[in-house]
């Protein structure tokens, strides 16, 4: 078994190429913080990114930053911190959900895994915020796509087509990513002890408002709890996320108060206890040290809680909201993943996509990890695939 440990891009090239003519396949990994999301890989060699680390570029004025592959995400975010800039998107940290020691997942992981928050219904993802990339492909061949500018436009933007390919198309060596100004202040309004279609219904009144709610987030009954230390409490808690200028969110806070006066008894939560909150939100601290399998059901906000409800009908399992409901994590009690009962839920009501996080190895081996895909988009991604990686050299059969 060999671990290859490039410091340059040049020996990342030499890797592969290694690989290629050897048709040796190769696990990609940075830190290993997200290893243990997709199918378990059965290969003798690891291409380790951690050593390629370090920002080559920031321009603070012109909202640019770029860097190496394995550059430790905490890194990056103290670096934009310092600067009053972040990643607007605000990447989760899965490593307390699988049990790793947080911050350790790398930029290159961000886009490998088309990372993002619970900002993504404004901000979006990662692949909203690539500018361009560095990369090596499986056929062994060096290219880059997009550059440092925001508005460039040269060639296909094969930048984006790799956000979410899980390291199954190529190997990033630098990363080019556009940053934003960090709000100056955060408010959270958290509407108390709602029901599930109530808070649907909350979030969704208030997303159509004109308080630019920026994240929108349910925590049901005992959930709460899990967050923040506890400082929340058992209550269910309605989560509503206001940034920008101080005065323009006292405004906004004001007229969500007023909007929501009659949903139930509200709680205004502000500053550092606010970010601590959709913090421990994004990064599913709730169902974080437990090995219960765990699903990440995508659909239509207004779909997801009658789903739910027609899973709890049949099984035990506990829940989450984030994306005003377009987002839920579902953990079940059964001891295994059910993933026909979940996606047979999924779809019907109304369809969507639900993905195995975290299980045991051997259930994850069986299981399609990831949402199986309609025929077209399934030729369309093979066709991808053997354009990038012909000889299955990157990470084989980690998602299909």
């Amino acid at each position: 078994m060999t671990t290859f440990t490039p410091t340059s891009p040049a020996e990342i090239l030499s890797a592969v190429q290694w690989a290629v003519a050897e048709e040796a396949p190769l696990e990609i990994v940075g830190h290993g913080s997200k290893r243990a999301i997709g199918r378990p890989l059965q290969t003798e060699h690891t291409l380790d990114l951690s050593r390629l680390s370090g920002v080559t570029l920031y321009e603070p004025a012109e909202l640019v930053l770029s860097a190496r592959t394995g550059t430790p995400l905490a890194q990056i975010e103290t670096l934009l911190a310092e600067n009053g800039q972040q990643l607007a998107f605000e990447p989760m940290d899965y490593a307390r959900l699988l049990g790793q020691e947080p911050g350790k997942g790398t930029i290159g992981g961000v886009l490998a895994a088309n990372l993002s928050g619970s900002r993504r219904l404004k901000a979006g993802a990662a692949r909203d915020h690539i500018l361009g990339i560095h990369a090596v492909s499986g056929r062994g061949e060096a290219f880059k796509s997009g550059g440092r500018v925001v508005k460039n436009v040269t060639g296909y933007d094969l930048s984006k087509a790799m956000a979410g390919s899980w390291g199954t198309l190529a190997v990033f060596s630098d990363v080019t990513f556009k940053v934003l100004p960090a709000a100056e202040t955060e408010v959270t309004l958290a509407v108390r002890g709602l029901l599930d279609d109530n808070a649907a219904a909350a979030m969704s009144l208030a997303l159509g408002s004109s308080a630019e709610v920026s994240s929108a987030a349910h925590l049901p009954e005992r959930i709460a709890a899990r967050v923040a230390g506890g400082a929340l409490g058992n209550e269910a808690a309605t989560l509503l996320r206001v940034e920008g200028f101080g005065p323009s969110v006292s405004y906004r806070i004001g007229a969500l108060k007023d909007l929501l006066r009659y949903a139930g008894p509200l709680q205004e939560i502000a500053g550092e206890a606010s970010g601590t909150i959709w913090r421990d939100v994004r990064d599913c601290v709730p169902f974080a040290g437990s090995d219960k399998p765990l699903w990440r059901v995508s659909m239509a906000p207004a779909d997801g809680h009658a789903m739910v409800m027609a899973l709890r009908m049949q099984s035990a399992v506990e829940v989450f909201y984030d994306w005003q409901g377009g987002l839920i994590w579902l953990s079940m009690e059964m001891g295994e993943p059910e993933d026909r009962l979940v996606r047979a839920a999924v779809q019907h009501f109304g369809g969507g996509h639900a993905t195995l996080v975290r299980a045991a190895p051997g259930v994850r081996a069986a299981t399609p990890v990831f949402q199986p895909q309609p025929a077209a988009l399934a030729g369309l991604a093979e066709r991808l695939k053997s354009e990038f990686d012909p000889r299955q050299i990157l990470n084989p059969g980690r998602m299909a």
